[in-house]
């Protein structure tokens, strides 16, 4: 799955979806948690299973279910997997055992609609509450497990401060949640997913965070308008100058595939450049 540039469209707004599958979004998320109110969630959910039935591009379709400890939350699934969601984006995950439900429910689901089993994917929003913050060994949990999201604004309101400086900068703790969820994803080999720019009529400040973004290891951004997708995009492109430095990188080791170390232009490469050669290639792949 592609997860440069991922879009939020409230489920129950038509309109909205339709303008986020005709931008160029790599995942357009059908929002049925924050963006839609309590007594349209029912709406939402049955929009959403249509859109899915009717996609062109089903694996551009990824659905935020609202959290575990709602009474919506297995109405949303028993609502969405039978139509075959790319994946579930799960938020206010608190910790392995939230994935873990969401594992054995996609099961159930997916055999019960007569999906594949395991077919459909997760996404993880793991740093929204400071609860979620104790445990975030997610390794080894699910197979289903492609991402951990970064979310920073309802981590900051659940802390009662602000998410970012005057000068756009993360407050301490939220920052110090960024860094745990990099920890954590790089322990789980699964992507980084940052958070989304709040404002989308400001792109210079969109561009500044999410080159820091690209510079500490994330894969992708969320996004809440389609305003934001380019810049988004771009930022997350390498330059021609890594993508020459990633494919010396490759070349060198296919030719010596037993060698530990090698020189290039008078710098010592190894293995962890090799990998960081080959995720700078994928990402090239993917502009």
């Amino acid at each position: 799955m592609k997860l440069r540039t991922l879009l939020f469209a409230p489920a129950d707004s038509e309109r909205k979806v339709g303008k986020a599958l005709s931008s160029s979004a790599d995942i357009v998320i059908l929002d049925l948690e924050d963006s839609v109110a309590p007594s349209a969630k029912e709406a939402a959910r049955t929009l959403a299973a249509d859109q899915l039935a009717g996609a062109s591009e089903p694996g551009r379709l990824v659905v935020r279910v609202n959290p575990r400890d709602t009474l919506w939350y297995i109405h949303d699934l028993a609502a969405v997997v039978p139509h075959g969601p790319s994946a579930i984006l799960l938020p206010k995950c608190t910790g392995p055992d939230d994935l873990r439900a969401l594992d054995h429910h996609l099961e159930a689901f997916e055999a019960a609609s007569g999906r594949s089993i395991g077919s459909t994917g997760i996404l993880a929003l793991v740093t929204e509450t400071a609860a979620s913050l104790a445990d975030m060994s997610y390794a080894g949990v699910t197979r289903r497990l492609q991402a951990l999201l970064f979310g920073a604004e309802d981590l900051a309101a659940d802390f009662g401060i602000s998410p970012r400086s005057a000068d756009g900068t993360l407050t301490a703790p939220v920052s110090a949640a960024r860094a745990a969820l990099l920890v954590a994803a790089a322990q789980a080999q699964v992507s980084a997913i940052d958070t989304p720019w709040p404002d989308p009529r400001d792109p210079v400040g969109l561009q500044r965070e999410t080159e820091v973004a690209v510079r500490d290891g994330f894969v992708g951004k969320l996004c809440i308008h389609p305003d934001q997708l380019t810049v988004v995009r771009e930022a997350f492109a390498p330059t021609p100058e890594r993508v020459k430095w990633a494919e010396s990188v490759c070349r060198l080791f296919k030719e010596s595939p037993s060698a530990g170390v090698l020189m290039l232009e008078g710098k010592m490469i190894d293995r962890p450049h090799l990998r960081l050669a080959e995720r700078i290639l994928e990402a090239a792949s993917h502009a």
